[in-house]
């Protein structure tokens, strides 16, 4: 299994900043929205990052070990992260993270099983959530 390492970038809009999440050095945005398109998807990639202080919550992105809990980790490029989130399960598998199962709530039948998952070590994956500015590196 390929491991991924995973980032968290601002995005700047005026007085607003939203955390993105970058898998391999490619924003979540950018990878979903390819996905959507190569499925012919209505809307595809109208996502955003997570304003920060509001929707972007670390407590929400650790793992459960059973991964019951569906996590938004991105939201609607309106600004509203309910309008059009995009959701994965995030659970642990051994000493590393997983995020799997994605979906799209207000498009239940969009099959989404062939995007992901992605692999990241619980150490990388740690820090990164506790540097969500990226300020540190390594």
């Amino acid at each position: 299994m390929a491991v991924n390492v995973l980032g968290l970038r601002n995005h700047v809009d005026g007085p607003f900043v939203a955390v993105v999440p970058v898998v391999d050095g490619v924003s979540l945005v950018d990878l979903v929205g390819a996905f959507e398109t190569s499925r012919g998807y209505d809307l595809p990639g109208s996502y955003a990052g997570l304003a920060r202080g509001e929707d972007f919550d670390p407590a929400l992105w650790r793992p459960t070990r059973r991964g019951r809990r569906r996590t938004t980790v991105l939201g609607c490029e309106c600004g509203q992260a309910a309008c059009w989130p995009l959701r994965t399960r995030i659970r642990t598998v051994g000493h590393q993270v997983m995020w799997d199962s994605f979906d799209q709530p207000h498009r239940p039948d969009r099959d989404y099983s062939g995007f992901g998952s992605f692999t990241f070590d619980a150490g990388q994956y740690s820090a990164a959530l506790a540097d969500p500015a990226g300020r540190r590196r390594g």
